[in-house]
Protein backbone atom coordinates (compact mmCIF):
# COMPACT_ATOMS: atom_id res chain seq x y z
CA UNK A 1 0.00 0.00 0.00
CA UNK A 2 1.51 3.51 -0.90
CA UNK A 3 1.63 5.98 1.52
CA UNK A 4 0.76 9.58 0.36
CA UNK A 5 1.41 12.48 2.38
CA UNK A 6 -1.06 14.79 3.76
CA UNK A 7 -0.57 17.49 1.36
CA UNK A 8 -0.41 15.58 -1.94
CA UNK A 9 -3.44 14.10 -0.54
CA UNK A 10 -5.57 17.51 -0.10
CA UNK A 11 -4.31 18.45 -3.50
CA UNK A 12 -5.87 15.36 -4.88
CA UNK A 13 -9.52 16.24 -3.24
CA UNK A 14 -9.04 20.02 -4.33
CA UNK A 15 -8.50 19.35 -7.85
CA UNK A 16 -11.50 16.30 -7.99
CA UNK A 17 -13.65 19.01 -6.27
CA UNK A 18 -12.75 21.85 -8.62
CA UNK A 19 -13.45 19.28 -11.90
CA UNK A 20 -16.74 18.38 -10.64
CA UNK A 21 -17.74 21.89 -10.28
CA UNK A 22 -17.43 22.55 -14.02
CA UNK A 23 -20.07 19.63 -15.09
CA UNK A 24 -22.60 21.18 -12.39
CA UNK A 25 -22.31 25.09 -14.31
CA UNK A 26 -23.86 23.25 -17.50
CA UNK A 27 -26.36 21.78 -15.73
CA UNK A 28 -27.39 24.64 -13.39
CA UNK A 29 -27.51 26.56 -16.55
CA UNK A 30 -29.83 24.18 -18.50
CA UNK A 31 -32.26 24.11 -15.38
CA UNK A 32 -32.64 27.88 -15.32
CA UNK A 33 -33.34 28.58 -19.08
CA UNK A 34 -36.11 25.41 -19.64
CA UNK A 35 -37.39 26.48 -15.85
CA UNK A 36 -37.81 30.46 -17.48
CA UNK A 37 -38.88 29.67 -20.64
CA UNK A 38 -41.64 26.75 -19.27
CA UNK A 39 -42.70 29.52 -16.77
CA UNK A 40 -43.16 31.66 -19.72
CA UNK A 41 -45.00 28.98 -21.76
CA UNK A 42 -46.98 28.18 -19.36
CA UNK A 43 -48.33 32.17 -18.09
CA UNK A 44 -49.01 32.22 -22.29
CA UNK A 45 -50.71 29.28 -22.35
CA UNK A 46 -52.86 30.30 -18.92
CA UNK A 47 -53.41 34.06 -20.00
CA UNK A 48 -55.06 33.22 -23.52
CA UNK A 49 -57.88 31.67 -21.71
CA UNK A 50 -58.30 35.36 -20.17
CA UNK A 51 -58.75 37.06 -23.46
CA UNK A 52 -61.78 38.24 -24.53
CA UNK A 53 -63.43 37.98 -27.83
CA UNK A 54 -65.59 41.67 -27.67
CA UNK A 55 -66.62 41.03 -31.09
CA UNK A 56 -69.83 38.91 -31.09
CA UNK A 57 -73.35 39.95 -30.58
CA UNK A 58 -74.72 37.69 -28.25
Amino acid sequence: MEHTSGAAWLTHVVSAAASDQQGAGNLLRTVIVVGVLGSAFMGWFLLRGYKRDDSSDD
